[in-house]
C-alpha cells in the first residue's frame, strides 16, 4: 500500500474516533454522566419534606463522591407542585439533568389544577420513602387523645380548623380519611393550605388552626421542645408513643411516599444513567444515614417498578380525591 494511502485512512480512522460518542453512560450522549451541573426541584417551599429529601440526596450524592459536578436544589412554589411539575415537563425534555422530588401529594395537587399533567408523564427514575402522618395539636389545646378531637368535629365541623400542606395534598387527604372513618361530613371540613412545612407549624403554634397534620419527622423537633402534642399517626402501627388511627378505632391508613423523577423524553442509556447514579446514592452510608435521622421508611424501587408504582397511585389517589368532593 502507497504511504499516501495509509496516510489518508489513518486520518479518516482518527476523524471517526473523534466523532464517536458512547451514549452507554447517559449525560445526553456523554460517555459520563453527569456531563454538566445536576438540578435537583424541590417543587414547594424550604423547610418541607420534598424540600428536605432533595437536600438530603444533594448531600449523599456529594459526600460519598457519586457525582463529582455541582448539584443545585432549588424551590418551585405554586399549586401544591403541580406549578413545578409543569416546569418540569417543559424545560426538563430529553435532560437528564434535571430531576424533581415529588411523591403521593402531588397527585391531588395536579388533579386539582386541571391542567392535563400528572406524574406519569414523567420520567419514573425511584420511589425512595415512606413516611407516616401525623395529627397534632398546640401544647396547651384541651384535646388530649383524637377521639376528643374527632368527637367534638363530627358534632360541628365549622368548629375544627385543619391544617398543612396545600389542599389536595397528602395532609388534607388525612383528614378527609379520618373524617370519612368517623362518619362526619366530608365536605364540612375547615382546612388551611400552606406551601410550605415550615408555614404549617407556624400556623399551629400561632393558633391559626386547630390541629395541624403532616409527616412525622416535619414536627418531631417541636414535640420534643414540648410545643405540640403528638395524638395519633397514621401508618397501620404507633409510633412515636401515639396510636395508630386504626388503633384509636378508625379505619382510616395513608403513608406519604416520596419519589424522584425525570423529565419526560429520555433516552434509554440516560434513564438508565440516572437510575444507576439514584441506585448508588441509596446505597450509599450518608442516605442511610439520613434516613435514620429523619425517621424516614425506606420505599426503595427502582425503573420500572417505580414506574408501575406511580401509575398505580397516580389512579388510585385521584380517584379518592374525586370520592371526598376535593377534585
Amino acid at each position: 500500500m502507497k504511504p499516501s494511502l495509509i496516510a489518508v485512512i489513518t486520518a479518516f480512522a482518527v476523524s471517526a474516533c473523534g466523532q464517536f460518542t458512547d451514549t452507554s453512560g447517559g449525560g445526553g450522549g456523554s460517555s459520563t454522566f453527569p456531563s454538566r451541573n445536576l438540578e435537583i426541584m424541590a417543587p414547594a417551599a424550604a423547610g418541607g419534606g420534598w424540600d428536605l429529601t432533595a437536600r438530603s440526596m444533594q448531600s449523599a450524592l456529594k459526600d460519598e463522591k457519586i457525582v463529582d459536578k455541582s448539584i443545585e436544589v432549588s424551590n418551585v412554589v405554586g399549586a401544591g407542585g403541580a406549578t413545578g411539575l409543569a416546569q418540569l415537563l417543559s424545560k426538563g425534555q430529553g435532560d437528564p439533568h434535571q430531576w424533581m422530588v415529588t411523591g403521593l401529594v402531588m397527585i391531588g395537587a395536579a388533579e386539582r389544577a386541571k391542567n392535563n399533567t400528572d406524574l406519569t408523564k414523567t420520567t419514573p427514575i425511584a420511589t425512595l420513602t415512606a413516611e407516616a402522618e401525623a395529627i397534632v395539636v398546640r401544647a396547651d389545646s384541651k384535646y388530649q387523645n383524637i377521639k376528643q378531637l374527632v368527637d367534638d368535629f363530627k358534632a360541628n365541623p365549622a368548629a375544627i380548623k385543619w391544617g398543612g400542606g396545600s389542599a389536595g395534598g397528602s395532609d388534607h387527604l388525612v383528614v378527609a380519611v379520618l373524617a370519612k372513618a368517623a362518619g362526619a361530613d366530608v365536605k364540612k371540613i375547615q382546612y388551611v393550605g400552606y406551601s410550605g412545612g415550615g408555614e404549617a407549624k407556624a400556623g399551629i403554634l400561632s393558633g391559626d388552626v386547630t390541629a395541624g397534620v403532616s409527616g412525622v419527622s416535619e414536627f418531631k423537633a417541636n414535640i420534643q421542645a414540648g410545643q405540640m402534642r403528638l395524638l395519633a399517626v397514621t401508618s397501620p402501627a404507633g409510633k412515636e408513643g401515639a396510636p395508630s388511627l386504626k388503633e384509636s378505632g378508625y379505619d382510616a391508613e395513608l403513608m406519604n411516599w416520596r419519589c424522584v423523577v425525570a423529565g419526560p423524553g429520555l433516552s434509554e442509556a440516560d434513564r438508565t444513567a440516572v437510575v444507576n447514579t439514584v441506585d448508588k446514592m441509596h446505597n450509599s452510608a450518608k442516605w442511610k444515614e439520613a434516613l435514620a435521622k429523619q425517621g424516614w421508611e425506606d420505599f426503595y424501587k427502582k425503573d420500572s417498578e417505580a414506574k408501575d408504582f406511580i401509575a398505580a397511585e397516580t389512579k388510585r389517589i385521584k380517584d379518592l380525591v374525586k370520592e371526598l368532593g376535593l377534585s
